[in-house]
């Protein structure tokens, strides 16, 4: 395995576990959060074990910031190996109660900084000729349906396409990237509080019902589901195995496989 890393959603969650699972590796990690205070502890505490990093504020909904994050890489370590576009943010409420400022945080996040992160690392890693590895964070939501979670249904269904589309075309023109997609179930991260970095521009009228994500099946207690989730040290344990075997689904929870076969049998008849 190569020597640079690049994860975006850096600062918390399965961006975290990433970031310290590389750096383990010995890799130069580039971290890549909006949350400027948390990229800065991460930061501190990685090197005071040892790891080189890069830290690098970084809207992933802004292309501009996205495409200062690959100059910053590249000026910085000369090459990128790893991309890891993993940001992401959450929430739920009838899809035809979501509001555009809803659409367009949630999409913009999930599913414009993965594109962003496409068009700005691609041709650098072409460029470079060398064994490179994008890894784009969707869930177990981008391979199912149902009630419940669409705005977030819809940005990670997304995500699976568009990596699924990009793994194709750089096979059809022989490029040496491996393009891998994580579908993971509940994972103890913090994106049921993501609103706490929702832009003043895309906040809701006061009055407006705080959204509440859901389960997988559309009903429970999410919260509870997430406290009892997989620890993001596992989910980052599964991407590098992931990225060793070059695996293109990543399943960090099997047990959801059912839900995905049930919907591509519907599909079928």
């Amino acid at each position: 395995m190569k020597n640079v890393a690049v994860i975006t959603g850096a600062a918390s969650g399965i961006g975290r576990g990433l970031a310290e699972r590389f750096a383990a590796e010995g890799m130069k990690v580039v971290l890549a959060d909006v949350e400027e205070a948390a990229l800065a502890k991460l930061s501190a505490a990685l090197e005071a074990k040892g790891a080189t990093v890069l830290a690098v504020k970084t809207d992933v909904s802004n292309a501009a910031e996205v495409e200062n994050l690959a100059e910053r890489t590249l000026e910085t370590f000369g090459a990128v190996h790893i991309l890891c576009n993993n940001a992401g943010v959450a929430c739920s409420r009838p899809i035809w109660e979501h509001t555009v400022a809803d659409w367009e945080w949630v999409l913009g996040v999930n599913l414009w900084g993965v594109i962003h992160g496409i068009r700005a690392f691609v041709p650098r890693m072409l460029a470079q000729g060398d064994p490179c590895h994008i890894v784009n964070t969707a869930s177990i939501l981008g391979l199912v349906s149902g009630g419940g979670t669409g705005i977030y249904k819809v940005s990670k269904h997304g995500v699976v396409v568009l990596s699924e589309v990009l793994a194709d075309e750089l096979a059809q023109k022989g490029a040496n990237i491996h393009v891998h997609v994580l579908c993971p179930g509940w994972v103890r991260t913090g994106i049921l509080d993501s609103e706490r970095n929702r832009p003043d521009a895309l906040q809701n009228h006061k009055t407006q019902t705080p959204s509440r994500l859901q389960t997988i099946g559309g009903s429970g207690d999410a919260r509870a589901e997430m406290e009892a989730g997989m620890s993001p040290t596992e989910v980052a344990e599964h991407v590098y195995n992931a990225i060793q075997n070059g695996t293109f689904y990543i399943h960090t929870h099997p047990e959801h496989k059912t839900a995905i076969r049930e919907r591509m049998e519907r599909i079928l008849e």
